[in-house]
This record gives C-alpha cells, sequence and structure tokens, in this order.
C-alpha cells in the first residue's frame, strides 16, 4: 500500500514538472478552459438563484392562499356556532347574556346546557336572570328632612318637635 502512494506522489510530481513546462496548471487543464469553466459555473449559479426565487413566489402565494382559506374557515365554522347558540337561545327563552355562556358543539348539547342553565337560574321574561318583580307599592324608607307621600297627613306633634329641635340645634 505504502508503495502505491509513492507512486501517485512521483506522479503528481512529474505532471507538476509538465504543467509549468507546457502553461498548464498543476491539475493539467489550461487557463483558458478553467475560466470558462468558472464562467459557466456563475452563469449556472444565477440560473439556479433565478429558478428558487421563481419557486419560492409561487410558493409563497400558494401559503397565502392556504392561509387566508384558513382563516376564512375558522371564521365560518365560529359565526355558525354563534348561531346555533342564538338560535337555542332564543327556543328556550333565554337572554343574549345567557346565550353567550351556553357550551357545545352540536344542538343537543347545547339544548342540554340551556336546559342546565334554565334549571339552575330560573327562566328569563327579561326582567335580569328571572327574578320576579315585587308586588304592590314600595314603601318609603324617609329620613328627617325629606318629604312624606303627599297621601298621608303629617303628625303635627312630631312636625313641630322636628322643627323646634333644629331650632336649637339638637338634630
Amino acid at each position: 500500500m505504502a508503495d502505491d502512494d509513492t507512486e501517485h506522489d512521483d506522479q503528481n510530481d512529474d505532471a507538476e514538472d509538465k504543467g509549468k513546462d507546457s502553461g498548464k496548471e498543476p491539475d493539467g487543464i489550461p487557463p483558458a478552459v478553467k475560466a470558462a469553466l468558472r464562467k459557466a459555473n456563475k452563469e449556472a449559479e444565477t440560473y439556479r438563484l433565478k429558478l428558487k426565487e421563481l419557486e419560492d413566489r409561487d410558493k409563497s402565494e400558494t401559503d397565502k392562499l392556504k392561509d387566508a382559506l384558513t382563516v376564512a374557515e375558522k371564521r365560518a365554522a365560529d359565526a355558525e356556532a354563534r348561531a346555533l347558540r342564538l338560535e337555542v337561545a332564543a327556543e328556550k327563552g333565554l337572554t343574549l347574556a345567557q346565550a353567550k355562556r351556553l357550551v357545545g358543539s352540536t344542538k343537543e348539547e347545547l339544548e342540554a346546557d340551556a336546559a342546565e342553565l334554565l334549571e339552575s337560574f330560573g327562566a328569563s321574561n327579561g326582567n335580569g336572570g328571572g327574578v320576579k318583580p315585587p308586588a304592590g307599592k314600595p314603601k318609603e324608607k324617609l329620613r328627617p328632612g325629606q318629604v312624606p307621600d303627599a297621601s298621608e297627613e303629617p303628625d303635627m306633634d312630631k312636625v313641630a318637635d322636628l322643627v323646634y329641635r333644629q331650632a336649637r340645634g339638637g338634630l
């Protein structure tokens, strides 16, 4: 094996010696051929870059369209889900605030959730979550200095006592 390496080295030395004498490079290729090869490699590199640029441009347009499609599909799915929630809420008599809280991906799941919501918080008649309004007229809670309802007769002794205390600063 060592003999092969020395033979190869001897051949390279002979080629270098011949290259110096014949005007050829040490590897045996004339300079004009090397220059033409360099020029061809540069042109090939330029064409490779242009091709890659065109492929990337087309690829990025495709990617942009794929992204736009994904966004549009997501918006459509969200709109359909919202419409379904509102439809179920309207059927069950829920308010918009309650409809926002419905959870489920199918109509059956939303209906079950709406029934559970109604059971938990009571039916809503648009008066704040199903709380019944108070019956009758509310009673006024007056503080000193306020005028009572005109339908009630004031107690003159209490009024006189109140005026007397205010005049003396004892309020």
